[in-house]
């Protein structure tokens, strides 16, 4: 049994680079302290593991395109540390499934059978949530802690030291991060969040998908193969 989180050294070198200096700093520490004492009352997720796991399958040199969730799932084997992204074997929470019903509607992807995004994040999109990691059945429980001040400036690291990335931001909450993104020279597509509540007010039909390959091929860069099958 996991006894301790180990927030610190298990992240990809060339992001471990870029934010080494967040590591150091007092709310870093602060954050490790919280969750240390989270973790000898309750169950924690996503596995320790897997806190760092949007960095670890997509190393900061291969980002092209960055979708920014809120909040890790909190039901049991739901969360593996990629927003929106279940484990196979898991049955696709209802926003990804209009994720995958707006890919079908837009390109002409078949639905998926399963719900892992791992083989996005290997083909260069940071699936990052601002808050990495939630108290089981307790959303939002870890939020206002410190991980925001650290995804934040991942965020901002990749705004400043790369340009043409498409950011893709669904919903109110991952809108407010384009105030620390540099718009002269990244593209970013907003539509509501893809969550039953707001899906049908504009998310169905925003057609970010296409509209990210051609922004990618406009500046010639190789287009995302969407397919997960």
């Amino acid at each position: 049994m996991e006894t301790s989180i180990q927030i610190n050294p298990q992240i990809e070198p060339s992001w471990k680079k870029v934010l080494n200096e967040e590591f150091s700093k007092k709310y870093f520490f602060d954050l490790k302290l919280f969750l240390l004492e989270e973790k000898k009352k309750h169950t924690i997720y996503p596995p320790g593991s897997q806190i760092f796991a949007a960095f670890n399958h997509t190393p900061f040199h291969n980002v092209k395109v960055v979708i920014l969730g809120q909040d890790p799932y909190h039901g049991p084997g739901q969360a593996h540390g990629l927003c929106f992204s279940v484990p196979k074997g898991i049955p696709a929470p209802p926003s990804l499934k209009n994720i995958f019903k707006e890919l079908n509607d837009d390109i002409g992807m078949p639905i998926p059978k399963h719900g892992n995004l791992e083989k996005w994040a290997k083909r260069g999109i940071l699936l990052l949530n601002a808050t990495l990691t939630v108290r089981a059945n307790q959303a939002g429980s870890h939020q206002n802690k410190g991980w925001e001040t650290f995804t934040d400036a991942a965020i901002k690291a990749v705004s400043e030291k790369h340009s043409g990335i498409v950011f893709l931001l669904w919903g109110n909450y991952a809108q407010a991060k384009s105030k620390i993104i540099d718009q002269n020279k990244h593209f970013i597509l907003k539509a509501p969040h893809p969550s039953p509540l707001s899906a049908s007010r504009g998310f169905f039909g925003c057609k970010h998908f296409s509209k990210t390959n051609r922004l990618l091929t406009s500046i010639g860069k190789e287009p995302i193969d969407w397919t997960l099958e």
